[in-house]
């Protein structure tokens, strides 16, 4: 007999997170964006090598495979392109691979557009918002740090200067064993410090934007000109774990294909299956996207750290063990 039919959220958890989500349609209702949907399922797959699409099947006359989206960001930008003017969604999205205490393989993004808004302006709006959603829980006042301070505070190098011995010290005073330290390139130095030294530092008490990244992890964000170019991205963190990640949006096609060019070769390197490429995204871009700021926002985690739970399991009415 099954016997693990039952929510694994409460009712109270259900109910905040009714509450929860009816707060973030208030908030983007008084402020004039429209709320938009966008299809879950498409004919191309993230070309990020740190992310994997989950691929499914439709039985329709081409027959090629169609992948689960991991971001509606693609499709929210070719609305952007065809003349939307600001929008927002609360989107499931899916990846492969991820399981864990803040991971899911389905979970619940907002995403949301400012057309002529610089991430700067964006970061304001973020912090309303989840000042909002979260009742305004000590989280004034805001800390606001480059990635650069973020590094020199709590990882104690500078991680655009710093060379290889001065990786291994940090890694070394924070008691980072058990790695490949010879197969890490600078990024790899980067990430393997930010989440373990840098990373459980972050929104104590507060809310933390870390801004200003290298620009080689760009992703889909401007670089602004300087020594060394700076990535126009930011994250926000609370409790020392991410919630969001926004961008000053890239409006160049030639340069945002070849940043997806750059990730295909480096999937090939990994040994990851090759995907298809969104040319209906890149063909949005070549046709003009209005210069705009971008953001998304996981619910779940949100949620979670508001109710003070560990997992975010807990605040799902059925895991994928239960689905």
């Amino acid at each position: 007999m099954v016997d693990d039919w039952r929510p694994r959220a409460t009712q109270e958890t259900l109910r905040a997170r009714a509450v929860l989500l009816a707060a973030i349609r208030a908030f983007f209702a008084e402020r004039g964006l429209l709320e938009v949907e966008t299809p879950q399922l498409s004919t191309a797959a993230t070309s990020d090598p740190v992310l994997a699409s989950l691929a499914t099947r439709w039985p329709g006359p081409d027959g090629p495979p169609r992948f689960l989206h991991t971001s509606p960001e693609l499709p929210m930008k070719r609305l952007l392109a065809a003349g939307s003017g600001d929008i927002w969604q609360l989107a499931r999205v899916f990846r492969d691979g991820e399981r864990g205490r803040l991971h899911h393989p389905e979970f619940t993004l907002l995403e949301w557009y400012r057309v002529g808004w610089d991430q700067r302006r964006l970061m304001a709006e973020v912090a309303e918002l989840v000042t909002t959603l979260l009742d305004g829980h000590a989280l004034q006042p805001l800390e606001t740090l480059s990635y650069r301070e973020a590094f020199v505070a709590h990882a104690g190098l500078d991680p655009f200067t710093a060379g290889p011995d001065a990786w291994r010290a940090a890694a070394a005073r924070h008691a980072i064993e058990g790695v490949g330290f010879d197969a890490l390139d600078l990024d790899g130095w980067r990430d393997l410090l930010l989440t373990h030294a840098v990373e459980p530092e972050l929104g104590q008490g507060r809310l933390t934007f870390v801004h200003d990244y290298p620009a080689s992890q760009a992703a889909l964000a401007r670089v602004r000109d300087g020594d060394p170019p700076l990535a126009e991205r930011f994250e926000l963190y609370w409790q020392g774990i991410e919630l969001a990640n926004g961008f000053h949006e890239l409006l160049d096609a030639t340069e945002q294909r070849r940043r997806i060019d750059a990730d295909l070769e480096h999937r090939r390197a990994l040994g990851l299956p090759e995907v298809p490429v969104d040319v209906r995204f890149l063909a949005a871009l070549e046709a003009g996207m209005p210069a705009c700021a971008g953001v998304a926002l996981g619910v779940d985690r949100l949620l979670m750290l508001k109710l003070g739970l560990d997992s975010v399991d807990e605040v799902l009415a059925f895991p994928v063990e239960r689905a």
